[in-house]
């Protein structure tokens, strides 16, 4: 097993695998780490990425030696809100198309999903090239290159990759080998984003054997170590009189692992899992996931209102057809994906490109945080642009 020092003080970095359904990321993802993120029993049945999955490995060459964090984003259309909490965890994306199908509606929307989310650093791989003959794979690394003209990914490789095969693996590993790790901010107090949450033991655990509720996500700066007290908000719900109000609660952090190893601190990058104080009946299936976590009172108060400075793209993408993005309207319903939570938002002001929202969930607002714009189009919520939190 790798010495717990080493993997404290090893680089890391976050890589966000997207695409369209059944293009191969979780094939890819499994070459790449030897593990397959898909758990979740409905997952495993339908055999598409339902939830945000997670791999971790260690990529080692010559003497360059790396921590990767894999999140597998899901590219059905339905689940675009999971695949834009998943972009805020990221530093690096994967975007995998498939060389027998080309660009596809959800292709597109998850490339603009990048841009909503400000992440620049994307590699492109082709995948399925044992499926295709050579002037088709040329035909369609053409479409990638014109696909990508003018957009964040314009100036991204692209790779040519059989995952089933096996074919290229070794490329990608050494592009991530030799992407510059992004700068971390571990001077200020922390900010996690909660991207999971759930119980880990067993029916029949004995009391004294119990763990507490465990928190897994991404620590977006500062540094949490064990016995640290953290506050999560906007925390549990509770209701009264049929009216739902969310209450902060605090723990204490009791072990922290980055992947299958023990830390003793944790500092942004890679994921994360806390095991904390909390009674695991808060934590269960996912109850926690969208929330944030830092130092007892540090983080803003829970919000049912939202002010924002937006953008909107020139076209709508996710459909067979593009179509002009028309302008945002008063007491229009927008969904709003900040870092790992969705809520939906009732503009009540408009102008000069901001806006102001009620909100249905509330949302801790951080200044300066991104946020994805999507509204409702054909019972579909889809991605129209991006926003900053004033």
């Amino acid at each position: 097993m790798e010495k717990q020092q080493n993997i404290e003080t090893l680089d890391m970095l976050n890589i966000g695998m997207v695409g369209h359904i059944d293009h191969g990321k979780t094939t890819l993802l499994h070459k790449l780490t030897g593990k397959f993120a898909d758990t979740h029993s409905e997952e495993l049945k339908r055999g598409i990425t339902i939830k945000l999955g997670y791999a971790d490995t260690i990529l080692k060459q010559k003497r360059k030696k790396r921590y990767i964090s894999f999140v597998d984003c899901p590219g059905h259309e339905m689940l675009m809100a999971t695949m834009l909490s998943g972009a805020a965890l990221i530093d690096v994306a994967i975007l995998v198309i498939a060389a027998n199908e080309g660009i596809k509606p959800q292709t597109r929307e998850h490339l603009i999903a990048l841009q909503a989310k400000g992440v620049n650093n994307i590699i492109i791989v082709q995948n399925k090239i044992d499926l295709v003959d050579k002037k088709q794979a040329l035909e369609n690394y053409k479409s990638i290159k014109e696909f990508i003209k003018g957009t964040i990914a314009e100036n991204s490789k692209i790779i040519p990759v059989s995952a089933q095969q096996g074919i290229n693996i070794q490329k990608i590993k050494e592009i991530l080998l030799e992407i510059p790790i992004p700068k971390r901010d571990t001077k200020t107090e922390p900010e996690f984003l909660i991207a999971r949450s759930f119980d880990i033991n067993k029916p029949g655990t004995k009391i004294n054997n119990l763990h507490g509720g465990v928190l897994a996500g991404i620590l977006k700066k500062g540094i949490i170590k064990i016995n640290d007290e953290i506050e999560i908000k906007p925390g549990i719900t509770e209701k009264h009189a049929n009216k739902i109000s969310y209450k902060p609660i605090k723990t204490k952090i009791i072990s922290i692992y980055r992947g299958n190893y023990p830390i003793k601190q944790a500092t942004p990058g890679g994921s994360l899992a806390f095991e904390t104080e909390l009674d695991n009946i808060l934590t269960k299936t996912d109850s926690l996931s969208g929330c944030l976590a830092s130092k007892p009172d540090n983080l803003p108060e829970i919000s049912n209102t939202i002010k924002l400075k937006y953008n909107l793209f020139k076209e709508l993408v996710g459909e067979e057809k593009t179509a002009k993005i028309q302008d945002l309207n008063l007491s229009e319903m927008i969904m709003l994906s900040i870092n790992t939570t969705t809520t939906v938002g009732k503009i009540t002001k408009i102008k000069n490109k901001e806006i102001e929202l009620l909100l249905k969930i509330p949302v801790v607002p951080i200044k300066g945080d991104s946020v994805g714009l999507a509204r409702n189009i054909h019972s579909h919520w889809r991605l129209i642009g991006f926003g900053e939190i004033l």
